[in-house]
């Protein structure tokens, strides 16, 4: 990690920031697509699945740190191991750091003598291995206040102000990508596992029969609120069984905010709710629609329609 800027005393700082409601901020930032939970599969914007892959894995050994604030330094750095320059993959740069996550020997060192780096990189341990580089640097930030104090954590890996803004402000960008829906059934991305597996539930109902007051195999079939119930009962989440009681269960996403993943979108009035889908991203839902249709994914947005608001349930069940 080069040590790029003018350096500011992280007392100070940390002052200034409280001041200007910042740190709180930045802990809100990064609880979209928890680690661990994160489909490494498909690339996450320009995130190659094999960094993908370890950003997550190296995240679990620091509690609560976002799979997204490593690949974010990873990008900043040397573009994901990409970046043609000395002290990539072999040698040092000006500042004497090495590797995809650019790090000080003497400061890798220190890491490895402080913590077991788990098993698949080099023996020993090496700066230049992507395992070992990504796991030293959660443990880096873990050892210098992540999560808690994450302004901190990563102002102490590179102590420039800019650096930090820059990492967090990537580190925005690719979780909100990892938590944006396709709108398809065979790519699922969520926010949360609850998300997940409501979605999930809800993809395998596809084609099944609408039945007024359905709620499954037992009636033949489902009816909108029948099926967004069973989806989140699936996972862990109890509904009320109506439409208009589903919406009023909550919580409400506040008017103007993007919808995620999950979210479950409610048509009709303030005195007659009646119809509910499940948001899977792209403009588009699960829903069973009405009689003689079956389960099946359409826009959530249509021209005349009488669209109402929207609820999070899978807020409250993240882990």
């Amino acid at each position: 990690m080069t040590k790029l800027g003018a350096a500011v005393g992280a007392v100070l700082l940390v002052a200034v920031l409280a001041a200007a409601g910042v740190v709180n901020a930045v802990s809100s930032l990064f609880g979209s697509s928890p680690s661990g939970h994160v489909n490494c599969a498909k690339p996450i914007e320009d995130v190659p699945p094999v960094f993908c892959a370890l950003y997550v894995a190296a995240a679990q050994v620091c509690p609560g740190l976002d799979w997204s604030v490593l690949a974010a330094i990873g990008k900043i750095e040397t573009d994901h191991g990409r970046l043609d320059a000395p002290g990539v993959t072999s040698g040092e740069n000006f500042a004497g750091a090495g590797g995809p996550m650019q790090f000080l020997q003497p400061t890798f060192e220190g890491v490895l003598g402080r913590h077991t780096f788990p098993p698949g990189g080099a023996t020993p341990p090496s700066r230049y291995n992507p395992h070992d580089a990504v796991h030293a640097a959660a443990f880096y930030l873990c050892d210098s206040g992540a999560p808690q104090d994450l302004y901190k954590a990563v102002f102490a890996y590179n102590h420039a102000d800019w650096y930090v803004r820059d990492v967090l402000a990537q580190a925005r960008r690719y979780s909100e990508a990892a938590s944006r829906g396709t709108g398809n059934c065979s790519e699922v991305r969520a926010p949360t596992p609850a998300a997940r597996v409501a979605i999930e539930f809800a993809c395998a109902q596809l084609g099944s029969a609408y039945v007024w007051g359905g709620d499954g195999a037992a009636e033949g079939g489902f009816d909108c609120s029948g099926l967004t119930k069973e989806a989140y009962r699936a996972a862990g989440v109890e509904l009320p069984r109506t439409a208009h009681t589903q919406h009023d269960a909550g919580p409400l996403v506040a008017a103007g905010e993007p919808l995620l993943p999950g979210d479950l979108v409610f048509y009709g009035t303030p005195r007659d709710i009646h119809h509910v889908g499940l948001y899977i991203g792209a403009g588009q839902m699960v829903h069973a629609p009405t009689f003689g249709q079956v389960v099946q994914i359409g826009p959530y947005r249509w021209a005349g329609d009488d669209y109402y608001g929207a609820t999070r349930p899978h807020r409250a069940v993240s882990t």
